[in-house]
């Protein structure tokens, strides 16, 4: 297993090598290049994936054809479209490489066969699934409470590494700005 992935999963719960070897076999490499799609809207979510390294969005279309990032996920994160994967519906969200990725795939196929196993995965992804809820909990506190500025400083603040692999178009899209908007904030704050 991936040594970033082994202190990830140690950082929420106390695993033993055994358990990390058999988690390790569950998982498959996998490599997508920059604006390759890992999901396309209308495909069905089949996994979870850790991303060793890179960056990846999460996204679907508006009613006006506009994108809409919904989430990010960079190095020594999981993402997945939860949805699609729990349910086993076809996607309305669509995963794609902002940068070239590397990941470990984990099939939701054998995730209850590797939680019997393993019991302390389900206790560890249960403890991610807080986390992102927090997360979400925030953002739209965020947007219902701050300015447009102050969400845009926020974000830069809580995340400097975004301002540096993602580009500008996307972080607004992530606020739910304008470009033009967060090239003005981006400015003021120079």
């Amino acid at each position: 297993m991936h040594p970033n992935l082994i202190e990830y999963i140690k950082r929420y719960v106390s695993i033993t090598e055994a358990e990390i070897a058999i988690f390790q076999t569950y998982l498959h490499s996998k490599k997508i290049k920059k604006k390759e799609f890992l999901l396309k809207e209308g495909q069905f979510c089949k996994s979870r994936y850790f991303i060793i390294k890179g960056c990846v969005r999460l996204f679907h279309f508006d009613n006006k054809g506009n994108e809409q990032i919904i989430h990010f996920g960079i190095d020594n994160w999981w993402i997945t479209e939860y949805e699609s994967l729990i349910n086993q519906i076809p996607s309305q969200l669509n995963i794609q490489a902002v940068e070239n990725t590397e990941l470990l795939e984990l099939p939701e196929a054998y995730f209850d066969e590797l939680c019997e196993k393993v019991p302390i995965i389900e206790r560890l992804f249960r403890k991610i699934m807080e986390k992102t809820y927090i997360a979400i909990q925030k953002r739209i506190e965020y947007i219902y409470s701050l300015s447009g500025e102050e969400q845009f400083r926020f974000f830069i603040d809580a995340n400097p590494e975004f301002t540096q692999r993602v580009p500008q178009y996307m972080i607004a899209s992530y606020l739910g700005m304008s470009p033009e908007f967060v090239s003005k904030v981006k400015a003021k704050i120079k």
